[in-house]
């Protein structure tokens, strides 16, 4: 079976988490505007995370979609539809990753501190470790948050078995609402692969999230 460009990057990241620097900073020169790796990768917005660095991607190699968490949103598919039916690529990468801000909240307990509610307020400060200051207002967007599924935990929590189930539930949702977009063929000559991993901001290495499989309880 013929080596993908995830393969590669899979291995440039441990190179990365070895200490071995991959990613070329300097300015590359005249690119064509197609990603010559033909990859796209949605991962989380975490300062903690260097995309470029942490797959040795180099300028020109692949679009960088990033949110807070890595959701694959709504404006998510909108990107990865556009770079892969416009721009070629046809690898897709998911990248979650440990100690994320997603796992301390969930969508109603932030609108309710948002909103005004004092009991609310009280938890995410506890939960954050600054105090939150709310706008005491209502707002119609936007609609979702997509705070990870579960029981919420600390800002920054080491990893455990727990929260390591929780962020690989979400990465499987994302590989799932991927391959099951219409517009972004899983088969044919004109399909799109998509791979899903968590990041471990200690240690530097990612670890591949297997698919199919559970995508979450809200018990």
């Amino acid at each position: 079976m013929a080596t993908s460009n995830t393969d590669e990057l899979f291995r440039n990241n441990q190179q990365y988490a070895s200490g071995e620097p991959v990613h070329m900073p300097g300015y590359p020169g005249k690119q064509p505007i197609q990603p010559s790796r033909r990859v796209a990768v949605v991962a989380c917005m975490d300062a903690r995370l260097d995309v470029e660095d942490l797959l040795g991607l180099q300028t020109g190699e692949a679009h960088i979609i990033r949110n807070a968490g890595g959701v694959v949103t709504e404006d998510a598919i909108r990107c990865l539809i556009i770079s892969h039916h416009l721009l070629n690529t046809n690898e897709i990468i998911l990248i979650h990753h440990t100690r994320c801000g997603m796992l301390a909240f969930t969508d109603d307990l932030l609108k309710a501190g948002l909103e005004g509610d004092a009991a609310a307020e009280k938890l995410l400060g506890q939960a954050t470790g600054r105090t939150f200051v709310s706008t005491g207002k209502a707002s119609s967007s936007p609609v979702a948050f997509h705070a990870f599924r579960g029981p919420i935990e600390p800002l920054d929590s080491p990893r455990d078995d727990k929260n390591m189930e929780r962020l690989a539930w979400d990465v499987r949702r994302g590989i799932s609402a991927i391959k099951n977009h219409p517009w972004l063929p899983a088969s044919g000559p004109d399909a799109v692969t998509v791979r899903g991993f968590i990041y471990d901001v200690d240690t530097g290495e990612l670890e591949e999230v297997s698919y199919p499989g559970p995508m979450g309880s809200i018990g």
